[in-house]
């Protein structure tokens, strides 16, 4: 009787301890890793993101720079963290674009737990009204006649705007000659001065310069219009069906997260981004709320992401800077 009293109480208290961690966390701050320096668009977002969350849990989300490598330093520090749920990571598409690139001390398919995809965004094409192509059908026949001539700028060597750049490229079957700069920002500056004809450019930061007429937009790499600019078509409408290219913002854990934290962050976080104020900014800031998704829809897309950078880089020939 005393055996079956101990197996007894040993069972229960292996059914309570999903139920009682769901209910005590957080019991203290979350640490939030931005892989690069403040001021971008990635830390934007987790802070954004990370504030509201953290007035949701009632623990204060504190978020940590951790930039170099190509956002691999503060990615390892991450992925390499006890699985308690108090180290979280914010990523980008450059989360798996870099292991191409530089391979990197983890299995990024493998050694990580997804929590939320927050939203995506495309990028606008915008070229310089010197650039005699108004769309992306001129644009490609343009191309056509004049392989290698036109220049386009990057915000640097195997970024995502790089590797949009040279999937479109690919898919469109023309050339052009790439520019790498330190940044979008001096990209688009050097597309409005005419140094050079384009660049994959973040909505918020180059509709502005083409609702001055300053640029020209060509499409967007959107696989659909996107709704607060109707009227301008997307690559894929305009002459290479299929292409789709988008910067995207999640927040994933160390491999091993228990799925109770796991199921409290993207809840919170689905309820932040699903509010008018924060739709509103978000979209001020080129991304749509994908808050919706669950984790292993946000599995897929980094697989397929993964997958076709991978094959951006190895077809372009693309290296490290």
């Amino acid at each position: 009787m005393r055996r079956l009293c101990r197996i007894g109480v040993l069972a229960v208290s292996l059914a309570v301890p999903a139920a009682g961690w769901a209910q005590a966390f957080p019991a203290k701050p979350i640490r939030l890793i931005v892989p690069f320096a403040p001021g971008g668009g990635v830390d934007f977002i987790a802070r954004l993101v990370g504030q509201r969350l953290g007035e949701a849990l009632g623990q204060q989300i504190v978020v940590e720079n951790r930039p170099g490598a190509g956002s691999a330093i503060g990615t390892e520090a991450a992925i390499r963290s006890a699985p308690d749920g108090y180290t979280l990571l914010e990523i980008s598409p450059s989360y798996t674009i870099n292991p191409s690139l530089q391979p990197p001390k983890f299995d990024p398919l493998n050694d990580y737990t997804p929590i939320v995809l927050i939203g995506k965004g495309p990028f606008v094409v915008v070229a310089h009204p010197s650039l005699p192509a108004r769309d992306g059908k001129q644009l490609i026949a343009l191309a056509r006649t004049r392989p290698g001539e036109i220049i386009y700028g990057s915000s640097g060597q195997g970024t995502i705007v790089h590797l949009a750049t040279e999937l479109y490229l690919h898919m469109a079957g023309v050339k052009m000659t790439h520019v790498p700069y330190k940044g979008g920002g001096p990209a688009l500056t050097d597309v409005i001065a005419g140094q050079i004809s384009l660049v994959f450019s973040p909505p918020q930061t180059g509709l502005p310069h083409v609702k001055a007429r300053r640029v020209r937009a060509i499409g967007m790499t959107s696989a659909t219009r996107i709704p607060t600019e109707p009227d301008i078509p997307t690559l894929a409408e305009s002459g290479v069906p299929g292409y789709e290219a988008t910067n995207w913002h999640a927040m994933i854990g160390p491999k091993g997260l228990p799925r109770a934290v796991v199921e409290r962050i993207s809840g919170e976080v689905r309820k932040i981004v699903a509010r008018e104020d924060m739709e509103i900014t978000l979209h001020a800031s080129g991304v749509f709320p994908r808050g919706g998704g669950t984790p292993e829809e946000l599995r897929e897309l980094i697989r397929k992401d993964y997958e076709q950078w991978r094959k951006v880089v190895i077809q372009a020939g693309i290296k490290p800077e």
